[in-house]
């Protein structure tokens, strides 16, 4: 069967290096299938269109060619509210009003709390809240975020959930090693978690190709895409481009930045042998 890859940056700065090469390796594994772009612009603060032009013109400098239209998030909302509304009704989210402020002053509290990949675990402090108060306080207008109930959610799978990494092998899902996870805000309908996982299945991704820093965010995909009825594919996580201190490239980073190269006379054939290097 043909591959189905993805290229899914931000507009939200300039493409580096690090874009450059998960953009040529999603590239190199559609040999073949399809090589499609999407652009992850749901963070309307911080998507502007001078960066969405410049990712096409990176990556047509690159010599890559991607099939049109191309999908962005913005357009798509509804998608994601409608995943929102099958998980609500299975009753496994639940409204969080807690502040970033006070989540930590509960950890600090807590002493030795749980950790997962992005530091200390949510405490669950709006978890079991009844619903009488959930209703009062959202009529009040409070803020608050949609968080997944992973113990709750884990009682809708009926058998051990695995997922493959064509790099490292067959994994057993661990989905509870971000905890209670964001799913959506009220200024953001869906968190990169859930958007990922619904746009994955609606543009048929067969091969999901990603750094390896999100290695572990697949544990939590792969309990979405069961809950929701989603077809699963493969992942392939790369490794990552750094400086020369080890450090990950950043899009603040500008003097690695696509477009600073190509104006300070570096050709795509330099840039594609140096990362292959």
């Amino acid at each position: 069967m043909p591959e189905v890859t993805r290229f899914a940056p931000s507009p939200t700065g300039w493409l580096h290096l690090g874009h450059a090469y998960a953009a040529l390796f999603a590239w190199e594994k559609a040999a073949g299938g399809r090589f499609l772009i999407r652009l992850e612009d749901i963070d309307g603060t911080r998507a502007r269109p001078e960066y969405e032009e410049a990712i096409f013109e990176d990556l047509a400098w690159l010599g890559l060619e991607w099939e049109v239209p191309v999908r962005r998030q913005s357009d798509h909302f509804e998608d994601y509210r409608a995943a929102l509304a099958k998980l609500e009704a299975l009753g496994v989210l639940y409204p969080c009003f807690c502040t970033r402020r006070e989540i930590q002053e509960e950890i600090a509290r807590a002493g030795n709390a749980p950790q997962g990949p992005d530091g200390p675990l949510y405490p669950g402090t709006c978890r079991n809240r009844d619903a009488a108060e959930r209703a009062k306080r959202i009529e009040a207008g409070e803020q608050y975020a949609l968080r997944l109930d992973v113990a709750k959610a884990m009682r809708f799978v009926e058998e051990e959930l695995e997922w493959t990494d064509r790099g490292r092998g067959v994994f057993t899902a661990r989905p509870d090693v971000f905890g209670d996870v964001v799913l959506a805000r009220k200024d953001t309908p869906a968190s990169y978690h859930l958007a990922v996982v619904v746009d994955d299945a609606l543009q048929g991704i067969t091969l999901v190709t990603r750094g390896e820093d999100l290695l572990e965010a697949t544990h939590l995909h792969r309990l979405l895409q069961a809950l929701l009825g989603l077809p699963v594919p493969e992942w392939w996580h790369h490794r990552l481009i750094t400086d020369e201190k080890g450090k990950r490239l950043a899009k603040r980073d500008d003097a690695r930045s696509l477009r600073s190269l190509r104006a300070a006379g570096w050709t795509a054939e330099r840039v594609v042998v140096g990362l292959n290097d």
